[in-house]
């Protein structure tokens, strides 16, 4: 007998007990359905059997590791009806390419033309799947056995993948006799996986999804185009590179072959950089250019290699940090636990804002304040500044996408540009990075190297950070004038020297180590390379280090 805390009730049930079978215990206690579950601490799925006195929680899918389970759920489910509905010999490849919005825009590649009627087909199987109740069955097979078994079945993405694997033994799951690998974890069965529509959208489809939010109900779908438009195009340019997943730069690294991908993947960046200049010069009423995106975006460098282009115009730039409107810090608003709340715009002084930047736009001279971040206090400090016909303001930070920031500034004046690191690399074919995934990482890495901070206090604030970005930036990068993907196809190549290191210094009680060992077996997918071919003036010096460019 094994004795299990749940709820904060003790009870004994025999030892080898599926945590599933104790389900009936969070009966009116869980609004939605539960999918995961935590053993002391540690994420497991429903099927696994109890081995020694524990506590137990259920996780729902309105938890950040329940809707990623729905999520993996809903795409094998997805592959597998397509692989039913047209039969195997008639798929060539089917992609998950990236995440939008609620959902996934996914591409099939084969005889079938995906149309109208064949999505129907695709959703009727699927939701005769759902009310099959399937199970998702997990097995451990040699790595040999899944590289072959992942051939035999034309995913040759996992067989590259599973190639630069050093570990003896692999998790396949199976769904009624069809295998895959998914990264992470999977729901019991298909009987939990009743939300969902399939759209079509441009040479694919949309698998449009719940939120964590409401994880019961689909809002509307409204696709994002230019978002779509530059993930798109940072797809097909991986594409072009045949650098796609990460079985792909993995061959280039051992094959030598890094340093030109670095060099070409730099000049790719530069020459979108150039374009944007270009193309706020075309616009001759620009005067102010707002930057925002959200955090470990690389928004600094962006901003240093902007200003260089607009200079080869002729045009004189000045960088404006908004971050230097702070109010001062006794008038800065609390959030909900008390805490000063720095992601809101109430905690800029956007009154002030406003009046320095028209001043400027009439001609005048105006002092531009700096915010010590040690007092808590603005400071004027003699940074006096006045613009001619050539000046330009490159002026950034998360709010420049709100017009409630800028409100008196005139629109015809202002060209808004939205920047993120976009992942254009995945796993495999069927297993995406998530964008959250990669700007985590290379905060972490900036953290520990410029603030001395350790990663588990990174992961450990990273939730309020996102719940500051769906607030104030995201509802926003349908304002921008521009989209720019400041995602780097090497980096995690890079990265994974300086991530790794941090990563195991958290302990295993620590309530982030289930965050970092995610992480840690994200990494070893990926064979690493040094940085020193990496360019001074990269946007990933701003996180590794060796900028050309004031960044930190």
């Amino acid at each position: 007998m094994v004795n299990v805390n749940i709820y904060g009730e003790s009870i004994s049930v025999a030892k080898g007990t599926l945590i599933s079978s104790l389900l009936e215990k969070c009966n009116g206690k869980e609004k939605y359905d539960v999918i995961l579950a935590k053993v002391n601490g540690k994420l497991q799925e429903l099927n696994k059997p109890l081995k020694e006195d524990c506590t137990l929680q259920f996780l729902t899918t309105a938890s950040k590791d329940g809707s990623k389970t729905y999520m993996r759920g809903m795409i094998f489910m997805l592959i597998k009806a397509f692989y039913d509905v047209v039969g195997k010999e008639n798929v060539d490849r089917f992609y998950v390419e990236f995440s939008l919005g609620s959902g996934f825009y996914c591409e099939y590649k084969g005889e079938n033309i995906l149309d109208e009627k064949l999505l129907l087909q695709v959703d009727k199987r699927m939701r005769e799947m759902v009310a099959a109740d399937i199970p998702f069955v997990k097995k451990s097979v040699d790595t040999d056995e899944a590289v072959a078994l992942f051939k035999n079945h034309g995913m040759y993405d996992k067989e590259k993948l599973f190639k630069y694997r050093r570990v003896s033994k692999t998790n396949i799951y199976s769904l009624d006799d069809f295998d895959d690998y998914f990264y992470g974890y999977m729901p019991v069965s298909t009987g939990i996986l009743k939300y969902f529509k399939l759209h079509l959208f441009d040479e694919g489809l949309i698998i449009q999804l719940p939120s964590s939010k409401t994880p019961d109900m689909l809002d509307e779908y409204k696709p994002q185009i230019k978002l779509f438009n530059t993930l798109k195009e940072s797809n097909q340019w991986g594409r072009t590179m045949e650098v796609d997943t990460i079985g792909a730069l993995n061959d280039v690294i051992a094959s030598g072959r890094i340093n030109d991908l670095i060099l070409v993947q730099e000049a790719f960046q530069e020459k979108k950089i150039a374009q944007i200049a270009s193309q706020i010069v075309q616009e001759k009423t620009k005067k102010i250019i707002m930057i925002a995106g959200p955090s470990s975006s690389g928004k600094t460098s962006f901003s240093h290699r902007l200003s260089i282009q607009l200079m080869t115009h002729g045009l004189k730039p000045h960088p404006i940090a908004v971050d230097n409107y702070f109010v001062n810090r006794e008038d800065t608003p609390l959030d909900e636990d008390g805490n000063y709340n720095f992601e809101c715009i109430e905690a800029i002084d956007t009154k002030q804002f406003n009046e320095d930047m028209s001043a400027l736009l009439r001609g005048e001279t105006v002092e531009i304040p700096s915010f010590n971040f040690k007092t808590g206090q603005r400071e004027y400090k003699g940074n006096y500044l006045t613009i001619g016909k050539d000046d330009i303001l490159v002026v950034e930070g998360i709010h420049c996408l709100n017009d409630k920031l800028s409100y008196s500034l005139p629109s015809e004046s202002k060209f808004k540009i939205y920047i993120s690191a976009l992942t254009q690399i995945n796993i495999d074919e069927h297993n995406r990075i998530s964008t959250t995934d990669g700007r985590l990482i290379r905060r972490i890495v900036r953290d520990c190297r410029t603030r001395g901070t350790k990663a588990k206090d990174t992961i450990k604030m990273w939730p309020s950070v996102r719940r500051g970005e769906d607030e104030n930036i995201f509802p926003f990068q349908g304002e921008a004038d521009v989209m720019f993907n400041s995602a780097l196809i090497y980096e995690l190549a890079v990265l994974k020297q300086y991530i790794e290191p941090v990563l195991f210094e958290i302990d295993r009680d620590c309530p982030e180590y289930t965050e970092a060992k995610r992480l840690l077996k994200f990494m070893d997918y990926v064979v690493g390379v040094g940085s020193n071919e990496i360019p001074k003036n990269s946007i990933l010096r701003e996180f590794v280090g060796g900028s050309c460019f004031n960044v930190g």
